[in-house]
């Protein structure tokens, strides 16, 4: 496992102070009056440290994370390889703008990506700022290369805020609702759901059935790119069937469709593969990726084919920061992190914990009417057990009462009704097994 820095935090939950403590709360208070309503928190505590798999907020509470700050900080907070390249990196330049004198790091960082991302063929890369703006890049490189303009997404999927990304995330609240009109020429196909779908819908019908609603709402001739998510983030951590993607491959290919795979959330070692298309042998045309590439650092990137990748002209791409140094340095250090000290395999060692303890809580709650993932990427979605209806209230309640015991839970799905589990991949066996301790005692306390 990856080194911890020596920050003195240990790797120990322990509580202070009442969950927001005083400080926080003074904090709390300075945010409501100095920033945009709109920006809203999880949890009403601020960070001081962190390291490992925990957070230290400013009271001295020392929490245990199960978010990673949304699959950003995969290899822990401030990993120590990515401290020594930035602070190496800053003491030689923070920014000249790739587009103007160009550096090595850029390149570099392309070259691992192209190297990394799946399929043999010659690849390109180019870097950007976040992954709602590499996915609207990819879009912009599909319509390049394809000379059409529609774009199909999926149902709960979730691909960014900026004005295309929220046409393609199909999610109104919090994301669309009131920001429109949005982009247009983005249509929407049902996605494999296995636990909704039931057993008579395998993958290769979820395919059939998607293939369907585009051929007749949309037509092959007119459609640039079909984006999808290998496994849905904000959507609910969805896992489509097996054999899905291929499907859905094979159809692209077929058509002259780029197909794009989002692994914004996905990429980066955090299912126990590289990159998530992997577990079903799919090779996408453009993977975009973001989050976990670059330890916390804003840095994002559309890696691909060669010859759609160059499709777009000359200056068609790029912007002023896309590739910052100080991005590109950490990200290097985070890419030798995870292969240097088994990260893959180490996701992979968390689902092998996780998925047991998470199976035995659904097999004694009937409220739990899912448990999916893969790697440190895994969810339990709570229903009304004599419905399966969606029950978003007793997620946001079981979230609560993790946060008050110190454990750091997000909430997620379209309905509001899955809790999703993504600690860093430094995070200690005995951290987790405390967390889904708590997370039990929560359930069990409430029972109706």
């Amino acid at each position: 496992m990856t080194a911890i820095p020596d920050t003195g935090l240990h790797q120990n939950r322990h509580l202070v102070t009442e969950i927001p403590g005083p400080r926080s709360r003074a904090l709390m208070a300075r945010k409501e009056a100095a920033i945009a309503r709109g920006v809203g928190t999880t949890m009403p505590v601020f960070a001081a440290r962190a390291a490992g798999g925990v957070v230290e907020d400013v009271d001295g509470n020392v929490l245990i994370d199960l978010g990673s700050g949304i699959a950003v900080t995969t290899v822990g907070a401030s990993a120590p390889r990515v401290i020594e390249a930035v602070e190496q990196q800053v003491r030689e330049f923070t920014h000249t703008c790739f587009m103007v004198t160009p550096y090595e790091g850029y390149v570099a960082v392309a070259e691992r990506l192209n190297r990394l991302a799946p399929g043999t063929h010659e690849k390109r890369s180019v870097l950007f700022n976040s992954g709602a703006e590499a996915v609207e890049n990819a879009v912009k490189i599909a319509r390049a290369a394809t000379g059409r303009s529609a774009v199909v997404a999926f149902d709960h999927a979730y691909h960014g805020r900026t004005n295309l990304t929220m046409a393609l995330t199909a999610k109104a609240m919090p994301y669309k609702h009131g920001f429109g009109p949005f982009a247009p020429e983005v249509y929407r196909a049902p996605l494999s759901y296995p636990f909704r779908d039931g057993p008579d819908v395998d993958g290769e019908e979820a395919a059939r059935r998607a293939i369907d609603v585009i051929d007749k709402q949309v037509g092959s001739d007119n459609l640039a790119a079909l984006i999808i998510e290998p496994i849905q983030g904000e959507g609910g951590f969805i896992v489509p069937a097996s054999g899905f993607l291929p499907a859905l491959q094979q159809w692209c290919r077929s058509r002259g469709v780029v197909l794009i795979a989002d692994e914004v959330q996905t990429g980066f070692a955090r299912t126990g593969a590289m990159f998530a298309s992997e577990h079903e042998d799919v090779v996408p045309d453009l993977l975009v990726s973001a989050k976990g590439i670059a330890d916390g650092l804003p840095l994002a990137a559309v890696t691909g084919r060669a010859e759609i990748m160059d499709a777009a002209h000359a200056g068609g791409l790029g912007g002023t920061y896309g590739g910052n140094p100080l991005a590109c340095a950490a990200a290097l250090a985070t890419i030798d992190t995870i292969t240097e000290d088994g990260l893959i395999q180490r996701a992979r060692d968390i689902e092998a914990l996780a998925l047991p303890r998470l199976s035995r809580l659904r097999d004694a709650d009937p409220r739990i009417g899912d448990v999916r993932g893969r790697g440190a990427m895994l969810a339990v979605e709570l229903v009304d057990p004599a419905t399966a209806a969606p029950d978003p209230e007793l997620a946001r309640a079981v979230a609560a009462a993790a946060h008050a015991q110190g454990v750091i839970v997000l909430v997620c799905g379209t309905h509001g009704n899955v809790l999703r589990f993504l600690p860093p991949l430094t995070i200690s066996d005995e951290l987790l097994h405390e967390a889904f301790d708590l997370l039990s005692a929560a359930f069990a306390d409430l029972r109706s």
